[in-house]
């Protein structure tokens, strides 16, 4: 009688701790699209999209700004764009979402020990040393490089059009330039590489993810699902597997790391108080030495920071330039008035000026274009993130569930998966207008900040993610925007052809490519000419 009488009390409080259980995660009610495999989820489909981000839109706008979705074996994740649940996850809670393992691996793989993959007080102590090297006294002093590497580019384009041959690839141009840009002002090295030499680094850049990322194989998505549970001293060695896209991304890490090394070396030589030098290693190294001990970098670590400035520095400004000139080319009211804006800018100083950074920030409608490009083309469309307790987020905008309610609020626990999409996020209508899919830089020109809940580390955009995760590099970025924009609209002209069609791929970054020509990379053909003709 005893025994029947303790089994059903067990049975009675385990029934309460499941029913407990089940109210603090409400992630099941919400709706979202049916999973094609239970074994692969919705992966394939989200890896092989036709363009990147159309699931993305066409799921948040039939589920609301909040839905669940599939992950390999069965796994449940939650893809969101809520202004609020972002503000959440990056801003209110810091580190206590941290990105998800495999995800973690990769970044690993690719960059190493580097700020990018560090995770709680690791990156605090990345972020502390870094710090210096990212201030906008020491990006500012970049500017001077930029323009002139922008120079010597369009001074390529001028050749090419006095050449007979006015359709140019600009995205080729703009990653060599870019390339130049980043080896001098990281690590002031030279690549050369808008005269042509070749570098077994940019060779390496070149073909970092070219036919392996977009199109991976069913068994490496489960493989990778897999590497949640494996302990991370034994996970490390993933990065010595044979396939393609472990050997580049082990050759491009070992080469960055090999040049930042030797310059490291050599500069060592120097003594610290004769060294004027200003790229961002010398900065990096100088401030590592000034921390105390026990908050210092190591040696790997300094070197994995090398790879990663060089893969996010140099990849994501040629990309994000490339489809700002492909905008101004489908759009030549907005170009024209760029150009008017430049060049009366431009007629105030003396002749032979150079323009300084408070003359860029002035240039009021041609950063409100830069800022539209980094809504409408975001280089990372998704962000991965893991709850490492149990929460629950608010929600700015409430949804349906699948048993007709309104949610105002995600109940879930610990180990939950995240997708933040920061592609829907930039295209909310709630948050952009009604008309979010188009391009429309006036947008920017008279934002109502309090309608808004802060998110974004400029202009209130995911692009650059947020939070104490925030890119630490974007105001390096905007600078090279913008010198980069200022240079070619003043000089020329842009028309998009009418008889091609670019596609947004997902290639790590969101590239541009010709429909028809992928196995061609990445490719942005416009038609140039002279501005004064």
């Amino acid at each position: 009688m005893g025994l029947l009488i303790y089994s059903l009390l067990a049975a009675v409080l385990l029934a309460i701790g499941l029913s407990a259980r089940r109210k603090r995660d409400n992630v099941r009610k919400l709706r979202g699209p049916p999973a094609p495999s239970w074994l692969l989820g919705h992966e394939p489909e989200m890896r092989v999209q036709a363009e990147a981000g159309d699931l993305d839109f066409a799921w948040t706008r039939e589920y609301g700004a909040t839905l669940k979705t599939k992950a390999c074996w069965g796994r449940q994740e939650v893809l969101t764009a809520d202004p609020r649940v972002l503000q959440h996850i990056l801003h209110t809670s810091g580190y206590r979402y941290p990105k998800r393992p495999d995800v973690n691996q990769s970044i690993r793989n690719l960059m190493g020990r580097g700020i990018v993959w560090a995770s709680g007080e690791v990156h605090q102590r990345h972020r502390k040393v870094m710090n210096p090297a990212f201030t906008s006294q020491q990006l500012r002093g970049f500017l001077p490089l930029f323009q002139s590497t922008a120079s010597r580019m369009t001074q390529k384009w001028k050749d090419s059009i006095q050449a007979g041959d006015q359709t140019i690839n600009v995205s080729h141009w703009l990653a060599r330039s870019t390339l130049d840009a980043i080896g001098e002002t990281a690590f002031d090295y030279h690549f050369d590489a808008l005269e042509g030499a070749q570098s077994e680094l940019s060779e390496s850049l070149k073909y970092l993810f070219a036919d392996t990322t977009p199109f991976p194989p069913a068994w490496d998505l489960l493989f990778k699902a897999l590497w949640r549970y494996i302990p991370t001293s034994i996970l490390q060695l993933v990065e010595y597997m044979p396939s393609k896209e472990y050997r580049r991304f082990r050759n491009f890490k070992t080469l960055t790391k090999g040049i930042a090394k030797g310059l490291i070396d050599q500069k060592a030589k120097i003594p610290m108080e004769d060294d004027a030098t200003r790229d961002v290693m010398s900065i990096l190294c100088k401030s590592n030495v000034s921390e105390d001990p026990n908050c210092r970098l190591d040696e790997d670590e300094i070197l994995s920071q090398m790879a990663t400035i060089m893969f996010a520095g140099h990849d994501s400004s040629a990309a994000t330039l490339s489809w700002l000139l492909y905008e101004l080319g489908r759009h030549p009211e907005d170009q024209t008035r760029m150009r008017e804006e430049i060049q009366h800018l431009r007629g105030r100083l003396p002749s032979g000026t150079d323009f300084t950074m408070a003359h860029l920030d002035s240039l009021v409608f041609t950063n409100a274009c830069i800022k539209e490009v980094l809504r409408l083309h975001p280089i990372v469309s998704t962000l991965f993130r893991t709850a490492d307790r149990d929460d629950i987020l608010p929600l700015a905008l409430p949804v349906i569930t699948e048993d007709g309610q309104t949610m105002t609020e995600l109940h879930i626990r610990k180990g939950q998966d995240f997708r933040l999409s920061v592609c829907a996020y930039n295209r909310l209508p709630s948050v952009w207008g009604d008309d979010a899919d188009e391009w429309n830089p006036r947008r920017f020109l008279d934002v109502p900040k309090e309608k808004q809940i802060n998110i974004g580390v400029y202009a209130n955009l995911m692009t650059f993610s947020a939070g104490v995760r925030g890119c630490i590099g974007w105001r390096f970025t905007l600078i090279e925007l913008q010198a980069f924009t200022v240079e070619v609209v003043e000089n020329f002209k842009i028309v998009f052809p009418k008889d091609i069609e670019i596609m947004r791929m997902a290639l790590g970054l969101m590239v541009p490519m010709v429909k028809g020509k992928m196995h061609e990379g990445t490719q942005m053909p416009l038609h140039l000419s002279l501005a004064e003709e």
